[in-house]
Parts: structure tokens; C-alpha cells; sequence
């Protein structure tokens, strides 16, 4: 998908709340294309979107197959990725002027169908980045339908060495960041209850789908949304992130548009937000912008000033919990 930059700045607002403490607990860097975006998305990029008038005290880089080493055993080759995005965050602390700590948290890619010798990956992420690995991602997404293109391999989430490898994180303090589609849910569920052991971070409120077989069907997708995500909620070891619902795959069509949405438009799809807040409680949220995907339908600063809209009427408590301190706590940052 194209990110247009003249057609996201027709929709320029003043930033809420300005002094809020927030860090961002999921985006990407790449340098080329991938499926998602069609352009490089860099530490220059990503900066200039922080530069938004919010107060990003800190981010967390999500894996995305990028920078993976071109030579070596496969199963290492995304070492690459962490070593590469490590250098980006010292580059960073290293840089006075800017106080924000880019990267201060890296969630690298390891595939857990490896099982126990998942091990050496885990041990070759953490060499590379002592001071920052803080997760592992293996996504999960698939969909029977030809629509939906980026798929993985079906029912991972119940394979035995799947499960094998992803208990092994555990061992290393390193979370588990779930990324699949909507029906996957309750697959979730039953893992989260396997995996007790293991912090699971449920992305992107599940990827509730609205293309394909699923155009038309957006109120009983809801529906059944809510009920497996109350279930999802009862276990403990699971933390939820509310954002990366403005790709296209959710179907709203904001990229579509003449005028790109305003932060008012953005919040009025609280239900998905406020849902997940009840049933998880602020303590176990974190607002995150999913960029640079998200930014196909909305900018930097609008996205942001639509989350602190939603949550307008919470205490400044429960606010400091879904902007920076659940956050901090799953990842384990520290703000100085």
C-alpha cells in the first residue's frame, strides 16, 4: 500500500494533551518495500512522525523480516534484524540533542517451530542485544480465503513444537508477541492457557478482517470479536495492544478517501478500544501506532490525539497505565 504524505498532511491538527507521557510499543523500520508499504521506512521517517507534538519518551521495534543476515544457518539469519535495529537505538542514546530513546525496546523473530533448540536463537538475539531484546514474534495469521494474501502456516499456535518453542522464552525473560487474524482467537486462548509461563502480547486487537469474504459482515464479526476476546482476557499472562486497526485489511477504507480521517472519525471506532479496556483492565493495555502501517490511512499526530480522545473520561491514573506505564512494564524500559 502507498503512504502519501501530501494526502496526510490535508489533516493537520494541534497535538492533545501534549505533556502526556506515552511510549510507543510497536513499529517498524525496513528499507524497502514489503507487503504492507510500499516505500523505506527508516530512523529519519520514524522521527519525523515522533516530531508530531506527543510526548514519545521511548519506542519498541516490532520484527518485520527485515535486515536478516544474507549468509549463515537460516534459522539465524534474523539475528540480522536485532543486530541491525540495536545499532539504530545506539545511534540514538548517542545523539544529546534528542532525548527520546529510539528502539529501547527489540522484538526480533525466531522460528518457534524449532522447539527447544529454539535456544540458540534466543542466546544469539540477547548476545547481540543484552540491554534491549525483550521478545520473540512468530506470526500466525491465516485465512482459508484467497483474499486475504499474507497468510502463515495453519493451527501453529496448538503445534506441539510450536508450544515446545515458545515455553522457552519464558526461560529467557522474552515475551511472546501474537500477531494473527480475528477467527485465531480462541487458538490464542488455548495457547495462553498452555503457556502459562510466557508473557503473551495479543497485537492489534487480533486483526479484525473486513475485506474479502468478510465485507458486509462487520457487526457479527463485532460480536463474536467481543465474546473471544472476554475469554482471551481471563488469562492472566496476556497484555493487550490497541492500535493497527487503520490498516486495509480491516476494512474501514480510510485510505480510500479524498480527505484522510480526522482524530474525531478515528474514535469513533472506541467500541474495539473500550471493550478491550474493560475486559483487560488499563494495567494490561498499551496504546501503540503500528507505523508505518497505519500511516496508509492517518497520521502520526491524529492517530495519537484520537487515542487520548477515547479515553478522555478515564482518571489520569488509568491514562498513565494505556499510554506509558503498561508499556514500560512489559518491556521493561526505563525513562530517565
Amino acid at each position: 500500500m502507498p503512504i502519501n504524505e501530501e494526502w496526510l498532511e490535508k489533516v493537520v491538527e494541534e497535538a492533545i494533551e501534549p505533556e502526556l507521557p506515552i511510549i510507543d510499543p510497536h513499529h517498524h523500520l525496513w528499507n524497502t518495500g514489503n507487503t504492507y508499504v510500499d516505500k523505506p521506512y527508516m530512523a529519519e521517517e520514524l522521527i519525523l512522525d515522533l516530531d508530531s507534538g506527543h510526548n514519545i519518551l521511548a519506542t519498541v521495534f516490532v520484527e518485520c523480516s527485515a535486515f536478516y543476515r544474507d549468509s549463515g544457518p537460516k534459522h539465524l539469519r534474523p539475528v540480522g534484524e536485532t543486530e541491525f535495529v540495536n545499532r539504530v537505538a545506539d545511534e540514538s542514546a548517542g545523539n544529546i540533542s534528542d532525548t527520546r530513546q529510539l528502539c529501547a525496546g527489540i522484538v526480533g523473530h525466531a522460528d518457534l517451530t524449532l522447539g527447544k533448540e529454539v535456544d540458540e536463537v534466543l542466546e544469539a538475539h540477547l548476545e547481540v542485544a543484552p540491554d534491549r531484546m525483550r521478545g520473540i514474534r512468530h506470526s500466525v495469521p491465516w485465512d482459508p480465503s484467497p483474499d486475504i494474501r499474507v497468510n502463515r502456516e495453519p493451527g501453529l499456535l496448538a503445534n506441539a513444537k510450536f508450544r515446545e518453542g515458545a515455553r522457552r522464552l519464558a526461560a529467557y525473560n522474552l515475551s511472546f508477541e501474537a500477531w494473527l487474524y480475528h477467527p485465531q482467537i480462541p487458538e490464542l486462548t488455548a495457547f495462553a492457557k498452555a503457556c502459562p509461563d510466557v508473557t503473551i502480547v495479543f497485537d492489534h486487537f487480533g486483526g479484525p478482517l473486513g475485506i474479502g469474504p468478510y465485507i458486509g459482515k462487520r457487526s457479527e464479526i463485532y460480536q463474536q470479536w467481543k465474546d473471544d476476546v472476554t475469554e482471551l482476557s481471563a488469562c492472566p499472562n496476556v497484555f493487550a495492544k490497541l492500535g493497527g486497526l487503520n490498516m486495509a485489511i480491516n476494512g474501514f477504507g480510510w485510505h480510500k478517501r479524498i480527505v484522510p480521517p480526522s482524530s474525531n472519525e478515528l474514535a469513533a471506532n472506541n467500541h474495539y478500544y473500550l471493550h478491550t479496556i474493560d475486559q483487560f483492565g488499563p494495567d494490561r493495555c498499551m496504546f501503540e501506532s503500528n507505523f508505518p502501517v497505519d500511516k496508509v490511512s492517518c497520521s502520526y499526530g491524529v492517530l495519537w490525539n484520537s487515542f487520548k480522545k477515547m479515553v478522555s473520561h478515564l482518571s489520569r491514573t488509568q491514562k498513565a497505565a494505556l499510554f506509558h506505564d503498561t508499556a514500560e512494564k512489559v518491556y521493561r524500559l526505563k525513562n530517565d
